[in-house]
C-alpha cells in the first residue's frame, strides 16, 4: 500500500477513536470469550510480564487479574481517551504493576516498548492496520519482544462474514486505492457518526503472518461475538 494512503487511513482511525472512544469504553467492558482458551498456554512465571499492543481500556489486564494472575502489565494504545479509561481501571486491580504508553505503533512498529515479555497480545488491532507489509512488520516486531518460552497471541476480526457489519461498508472514495479486503465502515451510535478503516484478514494472510513471526504455532481457533466466530485467533510460542 502507498505510504501516504496508509498514513491517511491511520489518521482516519485515530479520529474515529477520538470521536467514539467514550462509547467504546462504556460498551466494551467484558472479556472476550476467546481469551479463556489462552489461559492454559500462558507461561507459569509470576508475575507474568504482559505487553498488550492496542490495550484500549485495559480489559485484558482486568481479565487476567480476575483469573488470579499477578501481572507486570504494559499497555500501548494511540487513543488518549481509552488510555484514560485504562488508567482508572488498572489502578483498582490488586496484584498488578502497570504502565501505559501512548504510541501510534501502526506508523512505526518500533514505537512499541522495548523489553522481553512472557505474553504479548495483539487483539482488535490487525483489522485497523493498513497494508499487508505493515501488518507483517507489526507481527514481527511483537514476536521479537517475546521472552524465551513466552507466547504471542493475535486475532483478526472477520467482519466481512457477517451481514450486519457488511451493511455498514461505505463506497470507496475514488482517491483511495484500497487493497483487497479493505473497507471503510460507517459508525452511528450514541449521537456519534464516524468512519473507520478495517481490513478483513483472510485465513491465508493469517497463515502468512504466523510464518513471518518465526515462532512455533500452538493453536488456531475462532471465538467471540454472535454466533461465536467473529475473531480468528493464532497463538505462537518461542
Amino acid at each position: 500500500m502507498d505510504e501516504a494512503l496508509a498514513l491517511r487511513l491511520i489518521a482516519l482511525n485515530r479520529a474515529f477513536y477520538q470521536a467514539a472512544g467514550e462509547g467504546f469504553d462504556r460498551t466494551r467492558q467484558s472479556a472476550w470469550p476467546g481469551w479463556r482458551r489462552l489461559l492454559p498456554q500462558l507461561p507459569s512465571v509470576r508475575p507474568l510480564r504482559v505487553l498488550d499492543a492496542g490495550c484500549g481500556n485495559g480489559r485484558l489486564a482486568r481479565f487476567l487479574s480476575r483469573e488470579g494472575v499477578p501481572l507486570h502489565f504494559t499497555g500501548v494504545d494511540f487513543s488518549p481517551k481509552l488510555l484514560e479509561a485504562a488508567s482508572a481501571a488498572l489502578g483498582a486491580l490488586p496484584g498488578v504493576e502497570w504502565a501505559l504508553v501512548e504510541a501510534d505503533f501502526m506508523i512505526d512498529a518500533e514505537r512499541l516498548p522495548e523489553g522481553s515479555f512472557d505474553f504479548v497480545a495483539l487483539f482488535g488491532v490487525l483489522h485497523h492496520t493498513p497494508g499487508a507489509a505493515r501488518r507483517a512488520a507489526l507481527v514481527r516486531a511483537l514476536a521479537a519482544r517475546v521472552a524465551p518460552a513466552g507466547v504471542l497471541a493475535f486475532s483478526a476480526w472477520r467482519f466481512d462474514e457477517q451481514p450486519r457489519f457488511r451493511d455498514h461498508i461505505l463506497p470507496t472514495p475514488p482517491d483511495m486505492a484500497l487493497e483487497a479486503g479493505d473497507a471503510l465502515l460507517d459508525w452511528r451510535a450514541e449521537g456519534v457518526h464516524a468512519v473507520r478503516y478495517c481490513h478483513a484478514v483472510s485465513d491465508a494472510e493469517l497463515d502468512a503472518l504466523v510464518e513471518a513471526a518465526l515462532l512455533t504455532p500452538v493453536d488456531a481457533y475462532r471465538a467471540d461475538g454472535h454466533p461465536g466466530n467473529l475473531n480468528a485467533y493464532r497463538l505462537l510460542r518461542r
